[in-house]
């Protein structure tokens, strides 16, 4: 199975809250966020639901390897409440590291393009599914 990485493009404004909530259960709080996921039907629902506000593709090894050593970040948070009875899952472990599971990108060299956020990929614009050419948007804002 491979991964897909998914970034988000466009803000909170004017959406559903259905929207706001699939973007919240896969940890896309912010524009520029980046998450790496599975493939599998779950995932793919969610995303076909977001498709508007975000952009995807199957990111290879050798970008998410940079991804990790560049983006990532420690989490830093308590993994059981006081009472050590429930556990908290908001991290994952890369390497025997507790990293948190977002990555947060800087806008991209030379924009998303041509003609803007609002418009799906294969008419020029930055929303929706790029394929592989998302590790080339990546490299962009690593």
């Amino acid at each position: 199975m491979g991964k897909i990485a998914i970034i988000r493009v466009r803000g909170p404004v004017d959406s559903s809250k259905e929207i706001r909530d699939t973007l919240d259960l896969l940890r896309l709080y912010r524009k520029n966020f980046c998450v790496v996921v599975e493939d599998s039907p779950s995932y793919k629902g969610m995303i076909n639901k977001v498709k508007d506000y975000v952009t995807f593709g199957e990111i290879d090894d050798a970008t998410y390897k940079e991804l990790l050593d560049k983006r990532s970040e420690e989490y830093k948070g308590r993994e059981k409440d006081t009472k050590g009875k429930i556990d908290y899952k908001k991290y994952m472990e890369v390497d025997g590291k507790k990293i948190k599971p977002f990555f947060r990108l800087s806008p991209p060299k030379g924009g998303f393009g041509r003609k803007g956020i609002k418009i799906s990929f294969t008419a020029k614009g930055a929303l929706g599914n790029r394929k592989e050419k998302i590790n080339d948007l990546l490299k962009r804002m690593i």
